[in-house]
């Protein structure tokens, strides 16, 4: 971040552990070279405790004849052939407990067929949109024989979801071994065809370098080990060796499995990570020559009372928040733990929770501005949003309702405090519905608009977990707020409705580009989808 040289929380190195990750392992080669038959005989090793075996395309269907195989051991993961249940039969099989303490291992047959696949559905994708694109310039649709262009979006989303595969693989506690086609294609030389022949791996161009070994099959018995991250046994970066008696277990025991940690060490990039952080706080200022001005150390109730009194600015309690975070500084503030009314936290989290709460404040008070709830279905009452803001905010407390930090136990609230003394961060809330009633209410909502996050998740073709990611709490250990939540959910229903129509699902897109905010109905509408969804009476 330009202009702070500071770091900005608290951190730790630690000495390597020279501990290699459990392998994922890529056997390649043409076709009846016994990538498959390897792949059965190495379940059989005494390193692995249990084999599950995803067998994906039905060209070759070899995962029940190669049982017989003398020591194989595996059980095969059953799925409907579809994307998202290859996905799920992939985290259930990542789910499995050990058997006598060994790892598990994961076999995909094979990756060349989900390649297949997503190609194949983005070029659904594409041939729709091109129908569409005529229907609505009055010209003339494309035939089923005319080519129709892939467009580079496309392409992007089948990398998404390709990306999505390798991710959960990346977490499974164990090794993991690919199998992939290989074809014989012309080589290039300055992007001109030549003579020579090179071997390719009919798969996503970057899978290679997603693995931790490469094996190629040239023929039944002749196998050269192509690529390798290992110590454990002597080899040169660019070389290619042959591989006699090959077989799983040898590999496997060459890689290190035996000595592997008992999870992959992996740190994901975050995209949108530093975005984040930049609309938390001001734009950076210019370096000054100056030396920094030493701010004293705070304690815990001057950092509740500072972050109390930005909150109670008459005019702009926002920038007198962000204002506080500059002075101070996230290290210090983040050293600085205050007692609130969602329980124990840092005084920079706080004034972050607050930021927030403020800003949500703005929108609903711009959303009833322009009558947003004139237009609600009745499934959505016109107070819906000021009902959940306060169903969530009930247990809170303090002179500015959830966005302030709560009053010292010991503290007794003002009595007499004038109306001309209220701030704008004070104003009087409706009277809130008695507690029973208004929790149900509020647990009501809530569930649908859950169901709703996880209908759009699916739809985009992503875990629940990384949909919610971007608002969600993770140093609480809770979900989003219903405020945040109903308003994320909401900016994603455009994209969602896209998707829908793009997968042919014109009924049901139109149905949701209608729905209330929030749709009780939810589960109902995407039940012909759906049938698991969970229904709010």
């Amino acid at each position: 971040m330009a202009g702070i040289t500071a770091p900005q929380r608290t951190r730790k190195s630690r000495k390597p552990t020279g501990r290699p990750n459990p392998p994922i392992v890529l056997i390649t080669g043409q076709e009846k070279t016994g990538k498959s038959w390897e792949a059965a005989r190495g379940s059989g090793s005494d390193l692995i405790g249990n084999t599950y075996w995803i067998e994906i395309g039905g060209t070759e269907g070899t995962a029940d004849y190669y049982g017989r195989i003398p020591g194989a051991r595996y059980e095969i993961v059953e799925h409907d052939g579809s994307y998202q249940d290859i996905l799920d039969a992939i985290r259930w099989s990542i789910d499995q407990p050990r058997i006598d303490g060994k790892l598990n291992m994961l076999v995909i047959d094979s990756v060349t067929a989900l390649w297949d696949m997503l190609s194949d559905e983005i070029a659904t994708f594409a041939r729709r949109r091109a129908v569409r694109k005529a229907q609505d310039n009055r010209r003339r649709a494309p035939s089923a024989d005319a080519p129709v262009v892939i467009d580079a979006d496309l392409w992007n989303r089948a990398k998404d979801r390709w990306g999505e595969v390798l991710w959960l693989l990346r977490r499974h506690p164990g090794p993991v071994l690919l199998i992939a086609r290989q074809e014989v294609v012309t080589a290039f030389e300055n992007d001109k065809p030549t003579r020579n022949t090179t071997r390719k791996v009919k798969a996503e161009k970057n899978l290679p370098a997603a693995v931790d070994a490469i094996v190629e099959l040239h023929a039944i018995g002749e196998a050269w080990l192509t690529g390798v991250r290992t110590l454990h046994m002597s080899i040169q970066p660019g070389e290619s060796q042959r591989f006699p008696d090959f077989s799983v277990d040898t590999l496997l025991r060459r890689l290190g499995l035996q000595d592997a940690v008992e999870s992959r060490s992996v740190t994901e990039l975050r995209p949108d990570g530093d975005l984040q952080e930049h609309a938390q706080q001001p734009a950076p200022t210019a370096v000054r020559a100056d030396p920094p001005r030493q701010i004293p150390a705070l304690s815990n109730e001057q950092a509740t009372q500072l972050i109390r009194d930005a909150l109670m600015h008459p005019t702009d309690p926002e920038n007198a928040l962000r204002a506080l975070r500059e002075e101070h500084g996230r290290r210090a503030l983040t050293a600085v733990q205050t007692q609130t009314g969602w329980g124990q936290m840092n005084a920079d989290a706080l004034i972050t929770k607050s930021l927030d709460h403020l800003k949500a404040k703005a929108e609903q008070a711009k959303g009833d501005e322009h009558g947003d709830d004139s237009n609600a279905t009745p499934t959505s009452p016109p107070n819906e949003q000021t009902q959940d803001s306060e169903a969530t905010g009930a247990e809170a407390s303090g002179p500015a309702g959830e966005g302030c930090p709560p009053p010292d136990p010991e503290e007794e609230p003002p009595v007499d405090e004038r109306p001309e003394d209220v701030s704008e961060a004070e104003e009087p809330q409706d009277l809130p519905r008695p507690r029973s009633a208004q929790t149900t209410k509020a647990n009501k909502v809530m569930a649908v608009l859950l169901t709703e996050a996880e209908i759009q998740a699916r739809v985009l073709g992503v875990p629940m977990e990384e949909h919610l990611a971007p608002i969600a709490k993770p140093d609480e250990g809770m979900p989003p707020s219903m405020t945040k939540l109903r308003t994320y959910v909401i900016e994603h229903r455009d994209k969602v409705t896209a998707l829908l129509e793009e997968q042919g699902e014109r009924d049901i897109a139109n149905a949701y580009r209608r729905a209330g905010k929030p749709e009780l109905k939810i589960a109902a509408m995407f039940s012909t989808l759906y049938n698991d969804l969970v229904t709010v009476g």
